[in-house]
């Protein structure tokens, strides 16, 4: 069951870290061989360049400019996510990651008539780890344009039935000591039930009970 881990913070250390390294904990007490692309650490470049638009679509040369980070998401049936939510969505860096990698032939096929076809059917397993400085209720009233890009434009892409788990810890402007110990507990435990296959906890809208 290996596992893709991709992690998108500008500081190796912080609060995010912490979520990453919990999750990683997890991977690892579980025997879960895991790759982790590390986006700012390794310089990513998000912008997807004239070149690879007026290439985008003629598979295999189209992954050539990020062949590394395909074969690692080629590789993997379990793929989590661990970043901060930056207005309301997914940091540039890791936007840009999608737009390069998640290539047709790749992600999804072009070739099914009016619909895209999925081919990222070998992922069995979806996580997502994030914070968000605003509250939950103000993150829903915008539409949590992160959580939906993940969380049903990505997990339409792999497997049926893909089990899922999604996890924030809102408010985060706002956070404790204790709020932010409680949340990497519920981090260990949504990671743990999403490799074990049990029912993540987070799936639900809901916010965990950060006090």
């Amino acid at each position: 069951m290996p596992a893709l881990v991709v992690y998108c913070h500008p500081s190796p250390r912080g609060y995010t870290a912490e979520v990453r390294d919990t999750v990683l904990t997890e991977l690892s007490a579980a025997g879960v061989e895991t790759t982790v692309i590390d986006l700012y650490a390794e310089g990513f470049q998000p912008v997807l360049t004239r070149d690879e638009w007026e290439g985008y679509a003629s598979y295999p040369a189209n992954i050539a400019p990020v062949a590394a980070h395909v074969a690692a998401l080629k590789r993997a049936d379990t793929l989590i996510f661990v970043y901060p939510t930056w207005w309301y969505g997914l940091p540039a860096m890791l936007k840009g990651w999608l737009d390069r990698v998640f290539l047709p032939e790749v992600a999804f096929s072009l070739q099914s008539g009016r619909n895209i076809a999925p081919t990222l059917t070998h992922v069995t397993r979806l996580g997502v780890f994030t914070t968000c400085g605003a509250s939950w209720g103000l993150t829903q009233l915008i539409g949590a344009p992160g959580k939906r890009l993940l969380m049903r434009g990505v997990r339409v892409l792999c497997a049926r039935g893909v089990r899922t788990a999604f996890l924030a810890h809102y408010g985060m402007d706002r956070s404790t000591p204790e709020s932010r110990a409680r949340h990497l507990a519920a981090v260990a435990r949504s990671a743990r039930r999403l490799i074990g296959g049990a029912r993540a906890e987070g799936q639900t809208d809901a916010p965990p009970a950060l006090g």
